[in-house]
């Protein structure tokens, strides 16, 4: 039982993103990242040393995203 209060905590901490510096980001997490965040058309994923890169649509705009190593994303000209 206490294995799995545990297990339900991190999956809770993993999805909320109280996780992501522990380990990087798959691709697939990082897109649904940024999809929750009301981002679509994630497309040109690059990994830099600002942190992860990648165009998406927002408001009927492209946008330039920086994901940074703990997951916050930000817009970027």
């Amino acid at each position: 039982m206490r294995t799995r209060t545990i297990l339900h905590a991190f999956l809770i901490l993993a999805l909320t993103g109280g996780a992501s510096a522990a380990r990087a980001l798959t691709q697939d997490e990082l897109i649904a990242r940024i999809k929750a965040a009301g981002y679509t058309e994630v497309s040109d994923i690059k990994s830099t040393a600002e942190g992860t890169t990648a165009k998406a649509i927002k408001n009927g705009k492209q946008v330039r995203l920086v994901v940074d190593s703990s997951g916050q994303i930000k817009e970027r000209n």
